[in-house]
Formats: C-alpha cells, sequence, structure tokens
C-alpha cells in the first residue's frame, strides 16, 4: 500500500489565494494523502472557503484556532496532528504541479531518504509565472543549507520519523531554521531538479522585503545557530548574493 503523506498547510487571510492551493492537492496523481489546513484566526472568509471545500473532499481538514499564534505554531499544530510517514508543507498561496508527490514519494521509497525538494518557478499575485525554472542541487547538507537556502518549504517532503522532536520556532524565516535542525540529525537532502512547484511571491512578504529578510537571516547565524560574527558576516555576503541572483532567473 502507497505510505499515507501528510500534508499541513497552514492559513492567514489566504481567501485571494486558497481555493488555488487546494485544487492543486486535490488534483495529485498520488492519492494516499491528508490535508490539514490550520487557519490562525483569520479576519477574511479563508475559514468558510475551507471548511465547504472539505465538506466536498473528506481528506482535507481544517483546524481553525481560536487566537492568533503565527505562522510557527500553527506549523506546529499541523504536525502534531499529522498521521503520515511523510510530511509535506504547503503554503497556502502555492501551487503544485499535479506530479509533485508521486515523484518524491516515489524516489524516497526507492532510496530511503530523509528529505527531498525539487525545482520551482516564480509567479505573481495573479498567478503569473516570473521566472525561469528555478534548479536546486543533487544534494544539500547543513554547511550548505546554512551558506545559501536552496530549498523552498513547498517543495520539501520529510519523512516523519527524522523530523521526531523538532518545533518550529518563532522568528523570520522558522522554515530555513526548521530545515538546518532538521539537517543537523539525517546529514543530507536530495533535490528533484524538475519544476513541481509554483512559489507565490506577495508584496508583502518578509522575503519580498529585503531589508526585513536580512535582519531575520542574521538573527538565524548569531542567535539560532550561535555562529561568530566573522563567519556571520561571511555566510550574510553570501546570502546576499545568490538572493539576487536568484531574483535574476
Amino acid at each position: 500500500m502507497e505510505p499515507l503523506v501528510s500534508i499541513v498547510t497552514p492559513c492567514y487571510n489566504s481567501a485571494a489565494f486558497i481555493t488555488e492551493t487546494l485544487d492543486a492537492v486535490v488534483a495529485q496523481r498520488y492519492t494516499n494523502w491528508e490535508l490539514i489546513v490550520v487557519d490562525d484566526r483569520s479576519a477574511d472568509e479563508t475559514c468558510d472557503i475551507v471548511e465547504a471545500f472539505a465538506s466536498r473532499h473528506p481528506r482535507v481538514r481544517l483546524v481553525a484556532l481560536k487566537e492568533n499564534g503565527g505562522v510557527s505554531n500553527a506549523r506546529n499544530i499541523g504536525l502534531a496532528e499529522a498521521k503520515g510517514k511523510y510530511i509535506a508543507f504547503l503554503d497556502s498561496d502555492d501551487i503544485w504541479l499535479e506530479d509533485k508527490l508521486s515523484r518524491q514519494v516515489s524516489y524516497m521509497e526507492k532510496e530511503l531518504l530523509p528529505l527531498t525538494f525539487c525545482a520551482y518557478n516564480r509567479i505573481d499575485e495573479q498567478g503569473k509565472i516570473i521566472s525561469g525554472q528555478i534548479p536546486v542541487p543533487r544534494t544539500v547538507n547543513y554547511n550548505a543549507l546554512l551558506a545559501h537556502n536552496v530549498v523552498i518549504f513547498s517543495t520539501s517532503m520529510m519523512l516523519k520519523s527524522a523530523i521526531g522532536d523538532i518545533k518550529f520556532s518563532r522568528a523570520g524565516h522558522e522554515d530555513w531554521i526548521f530545515l538546518l535542525q532538521l539537517l543537523k540529525k539525517c546529514g543530507q537532502g536530495y533535490g528533484i531538479n524538475q519544476p513541481l512547484v509554483y512559489y507565490r511571491v506577495r508584496q508583502n512578504s518578509v522575503s519580498s522585503n529585503k531589508l526585513k529578510a536580512i535582519g531575520y537571516t542574521w538573527k538565524i547565524f548569531r542567535e539560532s545557530e550561535g555562529i561568530n560574527f566573522f563567519r556571520s558576516a561571511i555566510l550574510l555576503g553570501r546570502y546576499a548574493v545568490s538572493a539576487s541572483l536568484k531574483r535574476l532567473r
């Protein structure tokens, strides 16, 4: 029997994009999945949209939080609810291509891998593709990911047993910190250099705010990972260069 994949989608005021994201999950060729949507006390119609969708698709479940606790809290709750062998995180404005789950599960089952991720294309808020394929390396370890975060979180899939007791911290770039902690445990992640995800770039996101992103990155180096000032400065320079090159693609 095909292993169960638990998909965790945190959302907050995602009414403009959530239907397209949910449709992409239902359209997957791989069929043994559960989708846990954790709504972080949205003020728009997100909950109503997901609830109506879940009434038509029993593998979709809404967890509606009574208080806003941030994306890290929402992901931790979704992770605790997950029953699958594998965990896949999908942000509420990103879109999977139909072969995304099948390609990753097949690769991970065959090679007994703890973490995979894939190439992607960037889209804008209207869904228009605004980049060519963003490639990924064949493998990545802790030091490589520290120097350059090549993993867009919505492209990742990980073995739940490899995650263990790792939790999302309340910090900027919490997904990057989570992956760094995972690689400390499992050694390597494995890339699929095939674009299987549309990653949406939004004007008000942390990743689009360069100064804020740099500030969060510096905190990761200095506070989360405890790296000395000199090496942190070198890593931050590399981060700035790689981020600039990525936007040129």
